[in-house]
């Protein structure tokens, strides 16, 4: 061993060993249900929007712009970008998030309620499963949040996670829509 293999220290994993088994059983069990609940083929709360593919199209377009805006912050949160951390940047990256976390919610509900998951065209697939793995991994985030002792990659790579599986579902959905639908409301 080099003297730089024995300084460095032992990262301890198992704080992380909750975290990722309950996310891996969130993610579980929503593609579970998506596969087991029969799909009732019609959507729930519209709430201004003109039916439920606009609905979702939108409130994903917004999840996926906040959560360019939680790259950024933690980016400079992390003293990644050569730019003065705002005593604000970590407000904005909380709320960010919550508000992406949020917009979200009615999005899946409609996605699992009205038509469950769904394997037989490989964008639906792509996005079925995508959709079941964001889930785990906000899950397996926010619960290693107040834990100490954790490598320090832990949150980047868990948010790295949430933020590529944001984009794919915006990639086999909104954008999907947006082309091949067209931009509605």
């Amino acid at each position: 061993m080099t003297t730089t293999q024995m300084e460095r220290p032992r990262q301890n994993l198992a704080p992380l060993l909750v975290p990722l088994l309950a996310g891996g059983l969130v993610a579980l069990a929503l593609g579970v249900y998506g596969k087991i609940h029969t799909p009732t083929g019609y959507a729930v709360g519209v709430a201004g929007f003109s039916a439920a593919l606009p609905m979702k199209a939108w409130l994903t377009t917004g999840a996926f712009a906040l959560a360019f805006v939680q790259v950024g912050s933690a980016l400079v949160m992390y003293g990644r970008l050569p730019v003065t951390a705002p005593p604000w940047i970590g407000t904005l990256h909380r709320w960010s998030g919550r508000l992406a976390f949020v917009l979200t919610i009615p999005v899946a509900f409609h996605c699992l309620y009205a038509l469950g998951l769904q394997y037989d065209v490989p964008r639906v697939l792509i996005h079925s499963v995508v959709g079941c793995f964001f889930y785990g991994v906000f899950t397996a985030k926010m619960l290693a949040l107040p834990k100490r002792g954790l490598p320090g990659w832990t949150l980047p790579v868990l948010g790295g996670l949430a933020f590529t599986a944001l984009v794919v579902l915006w990639l086999t959905s909104s954008l999907w829509f947006f082309t091949t639908i067209g931009v509605r409301f």
